[in-house]
């Protein structure tokens, strides 16, 4: 039997390293499955799967940073040129992949969209940049969890629309420059520390999203009831927003669940008694938090006699990641006042206490970077 080793793809990192002399960003790898969104289709999709706005003037709260991205935006058309780079930082689900999507539609140009986990060689990010057209928006989610190696191929392609590359191996290796088109890159990340001071300093406009409040959420609710046709009272609305965490994406799932509930079990209208029944069902309390933010704030009264907790130690006795535990449930429950944050860990405060209907008060805590004395 004739038995041959079958033949086996190139490398792109490979093609990239033993290029002819003469090279054009075309002949680069564009094989990484990038989804690419026209500006026809930001606009078209089915309600019911996006609630996502499409134009900066349906998009509810965050009003200065809307009155600066029309700004920006506007400047940016006028002048015929891209817009600067862009860099949104803030908690989970507040609109930062929906912004991007606003920008490229505002703009009138392709929306070319990736993560920073799937960039893992420098060659998935130029055949990323080889296949921009003028003006484009590449978008980034996650941007912090870029690996060294590609984000230094960023830096050159943010401020001079290039990529340097290095043509051949060894002691024959030689430094080649090559034009890319204009573009836009705008980059989210709830991790902003993690960013390197050169990547950060590349944007031209950085906006930190915050939470909600619960009118604008309330809003929010009403506008995207319409839009699956869904009949909402407006005590229902507010009821559903308070429970919402201050966070859009939140409201939308409990919006489409409460729609679920109010169908089967009700005549089909969201009102507050409904609301609260079919939130109930789902264990989410008064305030938002669901039984997994009970869970943590039981560990650190019952199991640490209210803190302080190291944050590992805190994620191991729930049975969760620290980065979940810091980037998914502490910002709300700090915000709430209900944890806080010292240097020998995270303390339940007296209103943990008090709305988990448990005696006793959080403990004093010296602060100090030495322990108690």
């Amino acid at each position: 039997m004739d038995e041959r080793a079958p033949d086996l793809p190139p490398d792109p990192d490979d093609s990239l390293m033993e290029a002819p002399d003469e090279i054009t960003m075309r002949d680069l790898p564009n094989d990484t499955g990038l989804r690419v969104v026209g500006p026809e289709e930001q606009s078209t999709e089915p309600d019911d799967r996006s609630l996502r706005p499409s134009r900066l003037d349906e998009f509810v709260g965050q009003s200065s940073i809307k009155e600066a991205l029309e700004i920006a935006v506007l400047a940016a058309r006028e002048r015929a040129e891209p817009l600067d780079h862009v860099l949104f930082y803030g908690p989970p689900g507040l609109g930062k992949t929906t912004l991007a999507r606003i920008i490229a539609a505002e703009m009138g140009v392709n929306l070319r969209t990736t993560s920073g986990p799937a960039l893992a060689r420098a060659a998935d990010l130029a055949a990323i940049l080889n296949s921009l057209r003028d003006h484009d928006v590449l978008f980034i989610d996650e941007i912090h969890r870029l690996p060294r190696g590609v984000e230094e191929v960023l830096y050159p392609a943010m401020e001079d629309y290039a990529l340097d590359i290095m043509m051949g191996k060894g002691p024959a290796a030689r430094p080649l420059r090559l034009s890319l088109k204009p573009f836009t890159l705008v980059a989210a990340t709830t991790r902003y520390a993690l960013l390197s001071s050169p990547l950060r300093d590349r944007f031209g406009v950085v906006h930190r999203l915050d939470f909600y409040s619960a009118p604008e959420l309330t809003g929010l609710v009403r506008s995207n009831a319409a839009k699956l046709g869904v009949e909402i009272t407006g005590d229902g609305a507010e009821t559903l927003a308070q429970r919402s965490r201050g966070t859009p994406r939140i409201a939308n799932r409990l919006l489409r669940r409460v729609r679920d509930y109010a169908q089967v079990r009700a005549d089909g209208v969201v009102t507050e008694p409904v609301c609260d029944q079919a939130l109930d069902q789902l264990r989410i309390d008064s305030l938002g938090l669901d039984e997994q933010d009970r869970e943590l704030l039981r560990s650190i009264v019952e199991r640490f006699g209210g803190g302080p907790v190291g944050l590992d130690t805190l994620a191991a006795s729930i049975a969760e990641e620290a980065d979940t535990v810091m980037d998914v449930y502490e910002p709300f429950l700090l915000q709430l006042g209900f944890i806080d944050r010292t240097p020998r860990g995270r303390v339940a405060t007296q209103a943990a206490y008090e709305h988990l209907g448990l005696e006793g008060s959080g403990p004093t805590v010296q602060r100090s970077l030495f322990g108690d004395r």
